[in-house]
């Protein structure tokens, strides 16, 4: 009987025995009983207006309502109202102390805290990085983003570490949070904006409120994954004791989850400080004001001014917060810590003296404008590289091209195709990949955004997101294949890519609309700059943690370079490859939407145009179709067993 049964199975060929071909068959089988039905029903390409459903009334009546009753509705009043004077209370009393203790008392106390943290190397780079914020004269607006900082991180902090320990000790809660995480995750930082300038207007309390709400969601996530990860043996082993549930998380659990949650309020940091530049649109202040203004004047050297501190502080906070998540100050505060209060000591000594002084501000004398040699440098490229370039052509007519070759073809060919085709494309990539949930999921996330009325904005964007993911993935690959088989390279790429990894998303567009207008090329151009260094590092990463001993049996055959890479590493990293493309697809549209500040068009320019008219309905349909065509792009590229890691 067993070989009657067998027989049949070692007839079958072998691609139909593999798991992705029955799918794929599954697919094509539906396809010829659906494709036939819906073009007859549905024969043009665009989604159908008897399957939208228009939320302008709805969405208007709200964001009136708002407006009306914002000033003496008691939800307002004594909720909304005593919120947002508390944000201003907080973020004023940081400031006017970062004021007070004076440009030489937070130069020499944050040098200290670097030392405390992971040596004196990076307290001197720490005081080295004050000075130069000094030194361009982005001294007051570095103090008012510090301040704005400080009160959205421990906010943020606080919110995602109560909701990381909910979701940590309670399947239930978990299982709640996953999905609102994942689409807060993959929600780009500038659709934040509208829903909460209409409920606090332009100021403050929305930037520092947009910021919370942005950077949570890393520290909730990694808050509970450090308390779902902590070792069975040693929470068992305190069990027996007789320890109480209180005493097991406060005595176990949350202490074996230090580094996941030290690396929480890293990323919560560096999200915060992205978030922070970005809500200079709706009145932060500080260097994000700076940068959009130089931005709206297309001023490359006032940009550079007050981007230059904000890398800094990026660069610096990153690492602090890093060595204190890797542990790496305990080897260098051995000897600190017989030194450490005089070091204290002395920084409080230099802030007094300050104090005294009178010198608080940072002198006028001191300061060094590098707007004025930036700005001709710039011109010169404009006048040289701009257009008229021999054989190669300008920028400008790079971008022309790549609009006209690459960006148009590619949008009127998605708007071409029927509605119908482009989710069954959808499900059958999210299938592959993943489960039918997986499937599902993706298919309804794209189908919502033909039902919110947004089909061909939203391929539109969807056209510059593929352009964008292609070419970074072209150049990633590439360079972290490069970076993963030289040392010398990766040591010549560390410093570059720890640069453009912790810059805000805001700063990338200055540079490409000077060098190549306003359009779509320009926003496609600052996405891929913005995603390549993490496709770059992962890809990288995944390539170097290949079992050695493949490699090895792989050079005693006799393969060549070549095969072993093609045959060995890439399949190995398979898994590290499709995270790299997820996260590039992410950063990718993160950038891709506010690219609608320089006529990237599409959803972009729906959001930004509500958030400039105070258009709710406008802003939160396009914002709402971000969120869809994001989660359909994060589950179209994030493999299973990724996701479900994720969750565990």
């Amino acid at each position: 009987m067993a070989t009657i049964t067998a027989a049949p199975a070692r007839t079958l060929p072998a691609f139909l025995r593999s798991r992705a071909a029955a799918k794929l068959a599954t697919l094509a089988l539906a396809a010829l009983v659906l494709v036939p039905l819906a073009h007859a029903r549905w024969s043009s390409g665009s989604w159908p207006a008897a399957l939208t459903v228009d939320l302008t009334g709805p969405l208007t009546s709200a964001s009136d309502w708002i407006i009306d009753n914002r000033d003496s509705h008691p939800l307002f009043l004594y909720f909304f109202g005593h919120v947002s004077n508390a944000v201003v209370l907080c973020v004023r009393a940081v400031y006017l102390a970062l004021l007070a203790v004076g440009w030489a008392g937070v130069t020499a106390l944050g040098a200290f805290v670097a030392w405390r943290v992971a040596g004196p190397r990076l307290a001197l780079g720490t005081a080295t990085a004050f000075l130069a914020c000094g030194l361009l004269g982005m001294w007051v607006p570095t103090m008012q983003t510090l301040a704005l900082m400080a009160v959205a991180v421990l906010t943020s902090v606080a919110v995602g570490a109560l909701l990381g320990l909910a979701a940590g000790l309670s399947d239930r809660l978990d299982r709640m949070l996953r999905p609102v995480l994942d689409t807060m995750q993959v929600l780009p930082a500038f659709a934040y904006l509208l829903p909460v300038v209409l409920v606090f207007g332009i100021g403050v309390p929305a930037a520092v409120l947009a910021t919370v709400v942005y950077a949570a969601p890393p520290m909730a996530r990694l808050t509970a994954l450090g308390l779902r990860g902590a070792d069975r043996g040693v929470l068992e082993a305190v069990e027996s004791l007789g320890a109480t549930a209180r005493q097991r998380l406060l005595t176990a659990r949350i202490p074996l989850a230090r580094k996941e949650l030290l690396l929480g309020v890293n990323q919560t940091i560096m999200m915060a400080l992205s978030m922070a530049v970005i809500a200079s649109v709706i009145g932060a202040g500080g260097l994000g004001d700076r940068v959009y203004q130089a931005l709206a004047s297309v001023d490359v050297g006032a940009a550079l001014a007050a981007g230059i501190p904000i890398v800094l502080l990026a660069v610096v906070l990153d690492r602090v917060t890093g060595a204190a998540g890797e542990g790496a100050g305990a080897g260098a505060a051995s000897p600190g810590r017989r030194v450490w209060p005089y070091a204290l000591g002395a920084a409080a000594a230099v802030a007094v003296a300050g104090r005294l002084a009178g010198r608080t501000e940072w002198p006028d004398a001191w300061t060094v404008n590098i707007a004025g040699p930036v700005n001709r440098a710039v011109d010169w490229m404009t006048g040289h590289l701009y257009t008229g370039v021999p054989v190669i052509g300008g920028t400008a007519d790079w971008a022309g091209r790549f609009t006209t070759w690459v960006l148009d073809p590619l949008r009127d060919g998605l708007q071409w195709l029927p509605w119908w085709s482009v989710l069954l494309v959808v499900a059958a990539l999210a299938w592959l990949i993943g489960t039918w949930r997986t499937a599902l999921t993706a298919v309804l996330a794209m189908a919502a955004i033909g039902v919110l009325g947004v089909w061909e904005p939203s391929l539109d964007t969807l056209s510059q997101v593929l352009a964008a993911v292609a070419v970074t993935l072209v150049l990633g690959v590439a360079t972290g294949v490069a970076a993963a088989r030289s040392g010398r390279v990766e040591r010549l790429l560390r410093p570059v890519l720890d640069v453009c990894q912790t810059m805000p998303q805001f700063v990338y567009l200055i540079p490409v609309v000077a060098l190549a207008g306003v359009g779509r090329a320009p926003a496609v151009a600052a996405a891929v700059v913005y995603a390549l260094p993490a496709v770059v590092r992962i890809t990288a990463q995944g390539l170097r943690q290949v079992d050695p001993a493949a490699l090895e049996s792989a050079r005693s055959l006799g393969a060549t370079s070549g095969q072993q890479l093609r045959q060995v590493q890439l399949p190995l990293a398979r898994r590290s490859l499709l995270l790299a493309v997820n996260q590039g697809v992410v950063l990718v549209l993160a950038v891709v939407i506010i690219g609608g500040l320089v006529g990237g068009g599409a959803l972009g320019y729906d959001v930004v145009f509500g958030l400039a008219q105070g258009d709710l309905a406008t802003g939160l349909v396009a914002g709402a179709a971000i969120v869809c065509l994001g989660l359909m792009l994060d589950r179209v590229t994030q493999p299973t067993d990724r996701r479900t890691t994720k969750g565990a």
